[in-house]
């Protein structure tokens, strides 16, 4: 993340054990690029003009976040920007050393004229506190801001959200778009409360910078001067400011065939395996990847639910199944209440299925479920 989040106190147990992963992952902290802040940004500067930006996850020696909005205070017309460390982050903006004391940063645009943030242009305070972002302090701050923009710790993605939206604040963060499928966050999702960004949208890969200390793991890289970067192909932006993207039409050419569109058996829906496939001419409810999400258009499609956690939706439910893997081990499972299920006649060879009494089934990835609105 853009910064380290934990905390030393906490109003529940279950809350002090998730800060205390949050500060002991190695791999929960990341460092966006610059020039993927550019290219999203670039699409909202209409919605800065005369706001405070907070920045609540975000060091400034480290953060881009800090450098895009402090090099770009005037061309935005920002009123205020504010960004707030956790305690191990160093007062001194300038400086290498670590520090036990929690600061945040005010920045109100150019004095001398330079066009470049300063030392004396920048106000250092000081938190009583640890500076987390659910703590007294930084949600005083946040009360202030208007718009919040950052990069939090996917760890506590859910949590995060939860108070952006408590305090209905305006956001454009970067999260993992596995989030959405989670009970917490699906709701707000439907209820279009917020939606993805325009550059990044849980497809392609998005690339961070990682500390020396990093757990190595597939998917990473180190650059001509040793800096090390991960890629993390599911990162997305999520945002509840509008943009352009978000209202044009998916272009649609598949006629329905019901041998090409098969329907699910726990719920009266079609399988849709490919957003380029949505049918043209379909006017019931379709199962479509979650990566449709950001190709959604709130005028020409309606979110019907989700079929990973289907609350309470599901048409059937089945008794414990024997799963068939793809090995030919089998095993007693639930498994088939967890998704959208396709009854298949023969079944496939090669590749897991389920049996309930004589039929056999497969289930498919999580799905939106989603249905054509009628035009005029």
């Amino acid at each position: 993340m853009d910064s380290n989040i934990p905390s030393k106190t906490a109003d529940s147990g279950s809350k002090q054990r998730s800060l205390g992963e949050a500060k002991a992952a190695k791999d929960d902290e990341f460092y966006t690029q610059l020039s993927d802040i550019e290219k999203e940004l670039r699409h909202y500067k209409k919605h800065f003009k005369g706001k405070v930006v907070y920045l609540n996850c975000d060091d400034p020696r480290e953060s881009e976040f800090f450098h895009y909005f402090s090099y770009n205070f005037e061309k935005l017309g920002l009123k205020k920007l504010i960004a707030a460390c956790y305690k191990s982050q160093n007062m001194d903006l300038f400086s290498t050393e670590d520090s036990e004391q929690a600061v945040y940063l005010e920045y109100e645009g150019d004095k001398d004229g330079d066009r470049i943030p300063g030392r004396d242009e920048i106000e250092v305070q000081t938190f009583k506190g640890d500076g987390d972002f659910r703590s007294p302090e930084s949600i005083a701050l946040l009360k202030q801001a208007d718009i919040v923009v950052t990069n939090p710790p996917f760890s506590l993605f859910r949590e995060y959200v939860e108070q952006l939206i408590e305090h209905k604040k305006k956001f454009l963060i970067i999260g993992n778009m596995n989030a959405i499928t989670t009970r917490d966050i699906w709701p707000h999702v439907q209820e279009g409360r917020f939606w993805l960004g325009v550059t990044r949208a849980g497809t392609g890969q998005m690339w961070f910078k990682v500390n020396k200390d990093f757990p190595v793991k597939s998917g990473q890289r180190t650059d001509e001067k040793g800096q090390r970067w991960q890629t993390i192909g599911s990162s997305a932006w999520f945002t509840n400011l509008d943009h352009t993207k978000r209202h044009e039409d998916l272009i649609l050419y598949k006629p329905y065939d019901p041998a090409t569109y098969p329907t699910y058996d726990n719920f009266d829906a079609i399988e849709v395996s490919k957003v380029v496939d949505i049918p043209m001419d379909y006017d019931g409810v379709m199962g479509v990847p979650v990566s449709f999400l950001g190709k959604h258009n709130p005028a020409q499609f309606e979110i019907v639910g989700i079929t990973k956690t289907w609350f309470g939706i599901a048409s059937k439910k089945y008794p414990t199944q024997i799963q068939i893997s793809s090995n030919g081990r089998t095993s007693e499972v639930s498994k088939l209440n967890d998704g959208a299920s396709l009854k298949v006649d023969p079944p496939p060879k090669g590749k897991t299925y389920y049996k309930v009494g004589d039929d056999c089934f497969i289930q498919t990835y999580p799905r939106m479920l989603i249905r054509r609105k009628k035009t005029s």
